[in-house]
């Protein structure tokens, strides 16, 4: 490449790069100076960004990116299900307000959950595509769903666990943007939302082991072992999560995303012990194991925060790692059987009630 042919690749690239970055809305909301003053009285906000509680790296360098790229999009066709992938539409008649607990879960990590007659929402991402803004796309193995959210009830407490594009997504968040809804979220999120149109005054950040009650509720945000980001220039710039959510009768977690770590036992002992425990299955792979958890460990964890019947999410939705999409499943399965761990395997949009808990395998009538 000559002098000149790079002078103009940069000169045309850098600011269109630029321009795309800071006009579309996806990347969210760029950390101010106002805002970083804040997010500095974290203990857990050092070196100029947030930290995990053990030593947590990913086995990624810049030059194992353009490998990484093509080994995901060359196996991504027989790693994706056959078909679409159907989505129980909502039955308001069901999910009636009679006091016992009950949750929808629509594939990857979005939770409709009542408890205490009061509805909550998980990372709302129903968005169909998880790589939003860039080249290399990620569709939802279900059709249609933001069209779901015209349907769903309405809901007091939104809850985020943090920023990645598979668990918020803007036209999602748009969706709220005119109601009361009110949202939890963890440190450094509220930017993307005000930046999206939700009012200051119905957002919450809070760091990890920060409580906020709400009509009976006892809400924490607990700790995990991930990081965030959404642009170039943001990484670990906001905080990550996942929740305890106690009534006076119920206790449930949603362990947010992860990978295995101590904060599980720490949790167990402080919270727990929980009626249902959500936890994260899926995405995973050796380059980026201390973020995310294999199957086994999603079963362990749950044991270690005294869960007792587990439920596993972050899976059934999108492809963003090498495995097949059946494999967290299966082996989440096989090692809770073989580990005598009450386990639940809903399909998407189906209801559950408490005490009446079902599933069976639907996933193998999928091809």
């Amino acid at each position: 490449m000559t002098a000149t042919v790079l002078l103009l690749v940069l000169g045309f690239g850098i600011p269109f790069i630029y321009f795309y970055v800071t006009k579309n809305p996806q990347f969210g909301a760029s950390l101010t100076k106002e805002e970083k003053t804040e997010l500095k009285k974290s203990q857990h906000w050092k070196k100029g960004r947030f930290q995990n509680l053990e030593k947590t790296s990913m086995d990624i360098t810049l030059s194992s990116i353009p490998g990484l790229i093509r080994e995901n999009i060359k196996g991504k066709k027989n790693r994706n299900p056959g078909q679409d992938i159907p989505i129980y539409p909502f039955d308001a008649d069901l999910f009636g307000k009679d006091g016992t607990p009950k949750f929808i879960w629509y594939g990857h990590a979005v939770l409709l959950l009542q408890l205490s007659d009061i509805n909550l929402l998980i990372d709302p991402m129903f968005g169909p595509d998880a790589s939003p803004v860039g080249p290399i796309r990620t569709g939802r193995f279900s059709r249609d769903s933001l069209e779901i959210m015209k349907t769903l009830p309405p809901v007091e407490l939104i809850l985020l666990t943090h920023d990645h594009y598979d668990h918020l997504d803007f036209e999602s968040i748009r969706h709220f943007r005119n109601g009361s809804e009110r949202f939890l979220v963890p440190l450094g999120v509220g930017r993307h939302l005000i930046n999206w149109g939700i009012p200051p005054d119905r957002i919450s950040e809070l760091g990890w082991w920060e409580k906020f009650e709400y009509a009976g509720l006892k809400l924490v945000f607990t700790p995990s072992r991930h990081f965030s980001g959404r642009g170039l220039f943001d990484r670990a710039k906001s905080l990550w999560g996942g929740w305890a959510i106690k009534s006076e009768a119920h206790n449930i977690y949603w362990s947010g995303d992860g990978g295995y770590g101590e904060h599980f036992k720490l949790i167990g002992d402080q919270l727990g012990p929980f009626d249902w425990g959500f936890m994260e299955c899926g995405q995973y792979n050796e380059r980026w194991h201390q973020i995310h958890m294999y199957p086994e460990e999603s079963v362990k964890a749950s044991q270690d925060a005294g869960v007792k019947m587990s439920i596993p999410f972050h899976w059934g939705a999108f492809s963003l790692a090498m495995h097949h999409w059946k494999d967290p499943v299966e082996r989440f399965v096989n090692e809770a059987k073989a580990k005598e761990q009450d386990y639940l395997c809903p399909e998407p949009g189906q209801l559950i009630v408490m005490g009446r808990e079902s599933s069976y395998p639907w996933w193998e009538a999928i091809k």
